[in-house]
């Protein structure tokens, strides 16, 4: 099993980051904190194979708990979770040895794809020979989306947001209007959200003709 710190400063967002990796076969949550001290605590009392670490932390950056983490000697692996968009925090992300970088707001399928990654890069490592098999291990890693051609997982995450706030569910016109994308664009990111588990759709009966159809997001479980 592949060991996990869960490092959130916000109480369901953490929660949610626990059953979303508890949901992946192969993952298991060592400990949930709540902060860049509590992370280091907990890091020299129990090694862990990976942290899922936010990067605005109460009381320090989550860079400077990574390169506490490098100081020490610790060699787990981090994916670092941030709805920060700024290139520097990115090269400095990956300067301090950052193994993947995730965007806030993000759905399951998003961090189910990272930590399957992860999985695999775990695996391929031990199994090194030549140049060919280093690029192949860091391709595993770092490799493109699987979402369906033409979609970008940015949009999808933000698609998720949007949906997430309408507690009433939103249409795909409206959708479109709050995203300044397409109506036919929001459709096909909202349908795909349907199709994964994600989202459900909501027949609206009004007016005469058709019912209108509303989306809203799957309750998270």
């Amino acid at each position: 099993m592949i060991s996990v710190l869960v490092v959130e400063d916000e109480e369901i967002t953490a929660e949610a980051n626990r059953i979303y990796v508890e949901r992946i076969p192969g993952f298991e949550v060592a400990g949930v904190v709540r902060s860049g001290g509590e992370a280091l605590r907990f890091l020299r009392a129990t090694p862990v194979d990976l942290i899922l670490l936010d990067l605005y932390l109460p009381d320090m950056h989550g860079l400077e708990v990574i390169r506490a983490v490098r100081a020490a000697g610790l060699l787990c692996d981090v994916i670092a979770i941030t709805s920060a968009r700024d290139l520097a925090m990115v090269r400095s992300a990956v300067s301090l040895g950052i193994s993947q970088y995730l965007l806030k707001p993000f759905t399951f399928t998003a961090l189910h794809e990272k930590l399957e990654r992860y999985a695999r890069f775990r695996q391929d490592a031990g199994q090194i020979i030549g140049q060919g098999d280093v690029d192949r291990v860091l391709g595993t890693l770092r490799g493109t989306s699987r979402l369906p051609k033409g979609m970008q997982q940015d949009t999808l995450d933000a698609v998720a947001a949007e949906l997430g706030a309408a507690e009433e569910g939103m249409s795909a016109q409206a959708l479109g209007t709050a995203t300044g994308m397409s109506r036919v664009t929001a459709r096909r990111y909202l349908e795909y959200l349907v199709e994964i588990g994600s989202a459900v759709r909501l027949p609206r009966y009004g007016g005469v003709g058709r019912p209108e159809l509303l989306y809203r997001m799957t309750p998270r479980s």
